[in-house]
Protein backbone atom coordinates (compact mmCIF):
# COMPACT_ATOMS: atom_id res chain seq x y z
CA UNK A 1 0.00 0.00 0.00
CA UNK A 2 1.13 3.47 -0.79
CA UNK A 3 1.29 6.53 1.00
CA UNK A 4 -1.42 8.00 -1.36
CA UNK A 5 -3.82 5.37 -0.58
CA UNK A 6 -3.31 5.27 3.43
CA UNK A 7 -3.78 8.89 3.41
CA UNK A 8 -6.86 8.48 1.39
CA UNK A 9 -8.18 6.03 3.70
CA UNK A 10 -7.55 7.67 6.45
CA UNK A 11 -9.15 11.09 5.07
CA UNK A 12 -12.29 9.31 4.11
CA UNK A 13 -12.26 7.78 7.80
CA UNK A 14 -12.13 11.48 9.27
CA UNK A 15 -14.73 12.97 7.06
CA UNK A 16 -17.19 9.84 8.22
CA UNK A 17 -16.45 10.59 12.42
CA UNK A 18 -16.28 14.66 11.53
CA UNK A 19 -19.91 14.03 10.23
CA UNK A 20 -20.99 11.08 13.27
CA UNK A 21 -19.66 13.04 15.94
CA UNK A 22 -21.26 16.64 15.05
CA UNK A 23 -24.42 14.69 14.76
CA UNK A 24 -23.99 12.86 18.00
CA UNK A 25 -22.77 16.03 20.11
CA UNK A 26 -25.19 18.17 18.56
CA UNK A 27 -28.00 16.16 18.95
CA UNK A 28 -28.93 17.28 16.03
CA UNK A 29 -28.24 16.16 12.00
CA UNK A 30 -29.81 19.94 10.78
CA UNK A 31 -28.06 20.69 7.29
CA UNK A 32 -26.82 16.50 6.75
CA UNK A 33 -28.71 15.25 3.74
CA UNK A 34 -30.68 11.85 4.57
CA UNK A 35 -30.48 10.48 1.42
CA UNK A 36 -26.63 11.22 0.66
CA UNK A 37 -25.54 9.39 3.79
CA UNK A 38 -28.49 6.27 2.88
CA UNK A 39 -26.70 6.50 -0.40
CA UNK A 40 -23.49 6.09 0.90
CA UNK A 41 -24.22 2.82 3.19
CA UNK A 42 -25.63 1.57 0.47
CA UNK A 43 -22.33 2.24 -1.61
CA UNK A 44 -20.26 0.38 1.50
CA UNK A 45 -23.20 -2.36 1.63
CA UNK A 46 -22.60 -3.26 -2.06
CA UNK A 47 -19.05 -2.93 -2.54
CA UNK A 48 -18.08 -4.77 0.80
CA UNK A 49 -20.03 -8.19 0.21
CA UNK A 50 -16.45 -9.60 -0.26
CA UNK A 51 -16.40 -9.77 3.38
CA UNK A 52 -18.22 -12.90 2.85
CA UNK A 53 -16.23 -13.94 0.31
CA UNK A 54 -12.55 -13.15 0.57
CA UNK A 55 -9.83 -12.60 2.81
CA UNK A 56 -7.38 -9.92 2.14
CA UNK A 57 -5.62 -8.52 4.98
CA UNK A 58 -6.65 -7.21 8.92
CA UNK A 59 -6.40 -3.48 8.33
CA UNK A 60 -8.43 -4.40 4.91
CA UNK A 61 -11.40 -6.26 6.67
CA UNK A 62 -10.95 -3.70 9.37
CA UNK A 63 -11.31 -0.77 7.55
CA UNK A 64 -14.64 -2.54 5.66
CA UNK A 65 -16.34 -3.08 9.20
CA UNK A 66 -16.01 0.39 10.52
CA UNK A 67 -17.32 2.21 7.31
CA UNK A 68 -19.97 -0.22 7.05
CA UNK A 69 -20.72 0.58 10.90
CA UNK A 70 -20.49 4.34 10.90
CA UNK A 71 -22.47 4.81 7.94
CA UNK A 72 -25.51 2.92 9.51
CA UNK A 73 -24.96 4.21 12.78
CA UNK A 74 -24.94 7.47 11.10
CA UNK A 75 -28.44 6.71 9.13
CA UNK A 76 -29.69 5.68 12.65
CA UNK A 77 -28.78 9.01 14.25
CA UNK A 78 -30.53 10.64 11.27
CA UNK A 79 -33.82 8.61 10.81
CA UNK A 80 -34.49 7.41 14.26
CA UNK A 81 -32.42 8.62 17.26
CA UNK A 82 -32.43 13.02 16.12
CA UNK A 83 -35.22 12.37 13.19
CA UNK A 84 -36.98 15.65 14.90
CA UNK A 85 -34.02 17.90 14.03
CA UNK A 86 -33.73 16.38 10.27
CA UNK A 87 -34.71 19.14 7.79
CA UNK A 88 -36.71 16.61 5.54
CA UNK A 89 -37.95 20.00 3.65
CA UNK A 90 -34.59 20.93 2.11
CA UNK A 91 -33.82 17.22 1.74
CA UNK A 92 -35.70 17.21 -1.54
CA UNK A 93 -33.01 15.62 -4.07
CA UNK A 94 -34.55 12.91 -6.54
CA UNK A 95 -32.70 10.09 -5.66
CA UNK A 96 -33.92 8.01 -8.41
CA UNK A 97 -32.29 10.43 -10.69
CA UNK A 98 -29.22 8.65 -10.08
CA UNK A 99 -30.44 5.66 -8.89
CA UNK A 100 -32.03 4.39 -12.25
CA UNK A 101 -28.67 5.40 -14.44
CA UNK A 102 -26.66 4.23 -12.30
CA UNK A 103 -27.76 0.81 -11.99
CA UNK A 104 -28.29 0.64 -15.87
CA UNK A 105 -24.52 1.79 -16.63
CA UNK A 106 -23.35 -0.76 -13.91
CA UNK A 107 -24.66 -3.63 -16.05
CA UNK A 108 -23.54 -2.03 -19.39
CA UNK A 109 -19.93 -1.56 -17.34
CA UNK A 110 -18.31 -4.05 -15.59
CA UNK A 111 -15.06 -6.17 -15.48
CA UNK A 112 -17.46 -9.66 -15.61
CA UNK A 113 -21.02 -10.27 -15.27
CA UNK A 114 -21.60 -11.66 -11.84
CA UNK A 115 -23.50 -10.49 -8.95
CA UNK A 116 -20.94 -9.13 -7.32
CA UNK A 117 -18.49 -7.56 -9.82
CA UNK A 118 -21.86 -6.13 -10.88
CA UNK A 119 -22.40 -4.47 -7.45
CA UNK A 120 -19.26 -3.58 -7.49
CA UNK A 121 -19.39 -1.89 -9.70
CA UNK A 122 -22.97 -0.57 -9.34
CA UNK A 123 -20.86 0.62 -5.45
CA UNK A 124 -17.96 2.47 -7.36
CA UNK A 125 -20.47 4.72 -9.86
CA UNK A 126 -23.00 5.47 -7.05
CA UNK A 127 -20.13 6.81 -4.99
CA UNK A 128 -19.48 9.50 -7.51
CA UNK A 129 -22.57 11.05 -7.10
CA UNK A 130 -23.70 10.24 -3.64
CA UNK A 131 -22.77 13.66 -2.63
CA UNK A 132 -25.22 15.32 -4.88
CA UNK A 133 -27.89 15.62 -2.41
CA UNK A 134 -25.91 17.23 0.06
CA UNK A 135 -24.52 19.70 -2.49
CA UNK A 136 -28.15 19.93 -3.71
CA UNK A 137 -29.70 20.70 -0.01
CA UNK A 138 -26.46 23.55 0.56
CA UNK A 139 -27.18 25.18 -2.18
CA UNK A 140 -31.01 25.23 -1.46
CA UNK A 141 -30.73 26.54 1.37
CA UNK A 142 -27.96 28.87 1.02
CA UNK A 143 -25.95 28.06 3.94
CA UNK A 144 -23.53 25.11 5.69
CA UNK A 145 -22.28 24.50 9.18
CA UNK A 146 -18.77 25.04 9.70
CA UNK A 147 -18.71 21.45 10.60
CA UNK A 148 -20.53 20.23 7.15
CA UNK A 149 -17.53 21.95 5.02
CA UNK A 150 -14.67 20.10 7.21
CA UNK A 151 -16.84 16.94 6.68
CA UNK A 152 -17.10 18.03 2.82
CA UNK A 153 -13.51 19.20 2.20
CA UNK A 154 -11.80 15.85 3.49
CA UNK A 155 -14.62 13.98 1.30
CA UNK A 156 -13.19 15.96 -1.18
CA UNK A 157 -9.04 15.35 -0.20
CA UNK A 158 -10.04 11.41 0.25
CA UNK A 159 -10.75 11.48 -3.95
CA UNK A 160 -8.01 13.83 -4.90
CA UNK A 161 -5.76 11.43 -3.08
CA UNK A 162 -7.10 8.04 -4.53
CA UNK A 163 -6.22 9.81 -8.19
CA UNK A 164 -2.72 10.17 -6.74
CA UNK A 165 -3.33 6.56 -6.00
CA UNK A 166 -4.27 5.40 -9.08
CA UNK A 167 -1.80 7.77 -11.24
CA UNK A 168 1.26 6.21 -9.06
CA UNK A 169 -0.01 2.69 -8.93
CA UNK A 170 -0.05 3.35 -13.41
CA UNK A 171 3.68 4.13 -13.33
CA UNK A 172 5.17 1.95 -10.52
CA UNK A 173 2.92 -1.24 -11.11
CA UNK A 174 1.19 -0.85 -14.65
CA UNK A 175 -2.10 -1.01 -12.83
CA UNK A 176 -5.29 0.88 -14.18
CA UNK A 177 -9.13 0.33 -13.14
CA UNK A 178 -10.47 2.25 -15.55
CA UNK A 179 -14.50 1.96 -13.89
CA UNK A 180 -12.74 3.36 -10.68
CA UNK A 181 -10.77 6.30 -12.34
CA UNK A 182 -13.21 7.65 -14.27
CA UNK A 183 -15.79 7.42 -11.51
CA UNK A 184 -13.39 8.61 -9.26
CA UNK A 185 -12.50 12.05 -11.78
CA UNK A 186 -16.24 12.25 -11.62
CA UNK A 187 -16.70 12.87 -8.03
CA UNK A 188 -13.38 14.85 -7.66
CA UNK A 189 -15.13 17.13 -10.44
CA UNK A 190 -18.29 17.31 -8.03
CA UNK A 191 -16.33 18.58 -4.84
CA UNK A 192 -13.94 20.93 -6.62
CA UNK A 193 -17.56 22.81 -7.96
CA UNK A 194 -18.26 22.87 -4.34
CA UNK A 195 -15.04 24.76 -3.23
CA UNK A 196 -15.11 27.04 -6.16
CA UNK A 197 -18.59 28.22 -5.23
CA UNK A 198 -17.56 28.31 -1.53
CA UNK A 199 -14.80 30.13 -1.57
CA UNK A 200 -14.44 32.00 -4.75
CA UNK A 201 -17.96 32.94 -5.53
CA UNK A 202 -19.55 36.05 -4.04
CA UNK A 203 -19.13 36.67 -0.67
CA UNK A 204 -18.75 34.31 2.42
CA UNK A 205 -20.14 35.23 5.97
CA UNK A 206 -19.67 33.75 9.36
CA UNK A 207 -22.67 34.03 10.93
CA UNK A 208 -21.56 35.43 14.34
CA UNK A 209 -22.95 32.40 17.40
CA UNK A 210 -24.59 30.08 14.50
CA UNK A 211 -22.01 28.46 13.06
CA UNK A 212 -22.78 28.51 10.03
CA UNK A 213 -21.80 29.80 6.65
CA UNK A 214 -23.84 31.77 4.03
CA UNK A 215 -23.27 30.47 0.42
CA UNK A 216 -24.57 32.80 -2.75
CA UNK A 217 -27.53 31.66 -3.84
CA UNK A 218 -27.58 29.88 -7.41
CA UNK A 219 -28.63 32.35 -10.36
Amino acid sequence: MNIFRLAGDVSHLVAIIILFLKIWKSKSCAGISGKSQVLFALVFTTRYLDLFTAFISIYNTTMKVVFLGLAYATVYLIYMRFRSTFDSENDTFRVEFLLVPVTGLSFLENYAFTPLEILWTFSIFLEAVAIMPQLFMITKTGEAESITTHYLFFLGLYRALYLANWVWRYHTEGFLDQIAVVSGVVQTIFYCDFFYLYFTKGEIEVLRGSGKMSLPMPV
